[in-house]
Formats: structure tokens, sequence, C-alpha cells
């Protein structure tokens, strides 16, 4: 097997895919900007011991917080899905015949977006929505806490795309004394609900990045719908979670952003599997965030690897 390839461009997503070829893609995952209406920021920081510092850590020593940057975009868009159709159309373009399409979005959109890619696609191309969801942050004493994302599955042709259900990780029964030992030891293949922690602020993987993605999600979505030598696209890449799992995996990917910020990330992220980088030259890449070592955003240490994707059932 050949070594996988990565290719970074920076620019507006749907200028750089007008120019790629048509059914040139067997899977493509996007996760768009949320429209929350708000401002996305992550603010990157390193500790270092110091006795005067400002925060306690293990065994009640302090560090000193050192600020290095922030990373922040404007989610809000008047017209949501006007900005989404055209790029979701190349989309299905760049998609071979048995090619997935996944789109990563949230409560606020959701039922909007699926009636689009409905129209695109088809209803009869729909295969899942598949729920992520995760027990983390503060609690609404007004409503029902809201803590998943959707992701909306489309197969281009619904009768013939990759499914590899052996390359699906088994997860525990939560009975296991109902099923004997056997089927407990082997565990279950898991359904359209996943549970998985977002990135944690004292993870190996984390990156700083606002918006990052859990490694241990795309894995199961790269492994199961693509094959070793794949290639997949993400043109709203952000972090660069797909690329960093699809490299991990065996499968070429092509990762698009309009965000320096995220261009300089991805870069940091993914440069022991030496990517190309197109629409920018590295000198011109922001120094703030190849300066931080995304092991050590947030204090974190700097000892990062691929397979840090905490647990997913």
């Amino acid at each position: 097997m050949s070594l996988p390839s990565v290719d970074i461009h920076y620019g507006d997503n749907l200028d750089v895919m007008v120019g790629m070829s048509d059914s040139s893609f067997d899977l493509i995952y996007v996760d768009p900007p949320f429209n929350t209406g708000k401002a996305q920021q992550r603010q990157s920081i390193r500790v270092v011991q110091d006795t005067e510092g400002d925060r306690v850590g293990f065994q009640d020593k302090k560090y000193r917080t050192l600020k290095l940057g922030s990373m922040s975009y404007a989610d809000v868009f008047d017209d949501y899905l006007s900005f989404l159709e055209p790029r979701f159309l190349e989309a299905y373009r760049m998609l071979k015949p048995e090619g997935s399409f996944f789109v990563h979005i949230d409560y606020r959109e959701v039922h909007y977006v699926k009636v689009l890619l409905d129209l695109i696609f088809g209803r009869q191309c729909f295969m899942n929505e598949i729920i992520w969801a995760y027990d983390y942050g503060a609690r609404s004493k007004s409503k029902w806490s809201t803590k998943h994302d959707t992701i909306l599955w489309y197969a281009k042709t619904p009768d013939r795309y990759t499914f590899n259900y052996e390359e699906v990780d088994r997860i525990p029964y939560m009975a296991p004394g109902l099923v004997g030992r056997e089927k407990a030891s082997r565990g279950k293949a898991p359904t359209d609900v996943w549970w998985h922690t977002i990135v944690p602020t004292n993870s190996k993987e984390r990156t700083g990045y606002p918006t990052q993605k859990p490694f241990g999600v795309l894995k199961r979505l790269v492994l199961a719908h693509s094959k070793p030598e794949d290639r997949a696209l993400d043109f709203f890449a952000g972090s660069g979670t797909l690329g960093d799992v699809c490299a991990y995996c065996g499968r070429h990917s092509v990762l698009i952003d309009n965000s320096k910020a995220a261009v300089s990330v991805m870069w940091k992220r993914l440069r022991k599997y030496n990517p190309s980088l197109k629409g920018i030259a590295e000198e011109d890449l922001d120094p703030v965030h190849l300066d931080t070592d995304p092991g050590e955003v947030d204090g974190d240490s700097p000892e990062r690897h691929a397979g840090d994707q905490g647990r997913l059932f």
C-alpha cells in the first residue's frame, strides 16, 4: 500500500472544488459552520511551572499561563441554505457512484439541510441519521439540555455503496449478564446513536481549534465507509481531523478551508504525513498557530498521537 497523501488547500471551498474532477472521491465528510449566530472562538495557551503561577495542578504545583493566541470565525449566515447548496451540488458531482456523503450538523439546521440533500441526492439515497451524543458542559434549567449533533448519511447509489461491517468496532452490552459470556466478551455492533466525549481540554489530540471533532467518531466513519487507498474530501476542514484519521487508516485525503488559522493548524498537525500545501506558501502561514504544539494547547502533554480517541459506544 502506498503512503497516504494529504492535500491541504487554502481558499474558498467552492472556488477550489469547481476545478476538481467528476467522480473523484469515495467519501466526503463535512462539518460546516452550524449557523449559531455567534462568533466561535478558542484561546490557545501554554502552561509552565511557576511558584507564583495562576493555576494549581497535580500535587498542588503552581503553573503560569502563557496566552499564545486565539482562533475564531463568525458563525452566522443570512441565507444558510443558499450558502450550502452550490457546495453540496459540487460534492455530489465529485462523489463516485458507490461513494457516501456525510454532513455533520446541529439541531438548529438539520431539518432544513436534510430537505436540501433530499432534493440533490434524492430521498431514496438517504441512508441514516447518526446521532453523536456527548455528556459534557453546563445543564439548562429551562429545557432539556442539548447534548448531541447529527450526521446525515447519503449514498450516491442507494443499492451500491461501501459499508464494511467487519471493520466496525464493537461496543459493550448494557446488560452483559443477559446475553452470555461469549457474546458479552465479543460485544455488539453499534446503532445509529454513538456516545463519545467531545475533545477534552486535557486530550492529547486537542489542537485548540474551536470546532474540532473527535478522532474516534471520524475513525468509525472512515473504516466503515471506505477502503484502503480510497480518497476522502472535507471542504470545511477546520482542524484537519478527517485528514489525520485518513492518514492513520491508509486513506488519501483532500482538505479545504478558507481560514489561515485552520490551515496553519492542519499543517502543524499533519506535517508528519508530508502534506502538500496549495493556495498559500508555508512562510505565509500563521506563526502563532505554527508555534503552538497541538499537544500543549490548554496545558496538555506534548506527547500526542493519532490514536487518542476516547471511548466510543
